[in-house]
């Protein structure tokens, strides 16, 4: 959740003309990440470990699209980097907990 509150300030601080792009994309993704966590909890294990697949592939999607908003001048480098370490941080726990199911 803490990851999609920086990503959201950060969509603020984007170009208009990436509303229906850049932006879009970036906003979806990061919900993805809690809510797929959240669906599969419901469900049985190997079902929850496939909302777990979805949800790194959304972190690892909004990494990917940070990069590029970084590359485009959108966002500063510490700010990239700050919500970087914080995916990178969720990525390693995630998987170690997928391994547990």
């Amino acid at each position: 959740m803490d990851i999609v509150n920086d990503v959201f300030e950060l969509l603020t601080e984007f170009p208009s003309e990436e509303k229906f792009g850049l932006t879009s994309q970036i906003s979806r993704c990061s919900v993805s990440i809690p809510s797929n966590i959240a669906e599969g909890s419901s469900r049985s294990e190997k079902s929850f470990s496939h909302y777990i697949d979805i949800s790194l592939g959304s972190s690892f999607e909004l990494e990917t699209q940070l990069l590029i908003a970084l590359k485009r001048n959108y966002i500063k480098k510490e700010k990239f980097e700050e919500i970087e370490n914080k995916l990178v941080e969720f990525q390693k726990m995630t998987m170690g907990f997928q391994k547990t199911l």
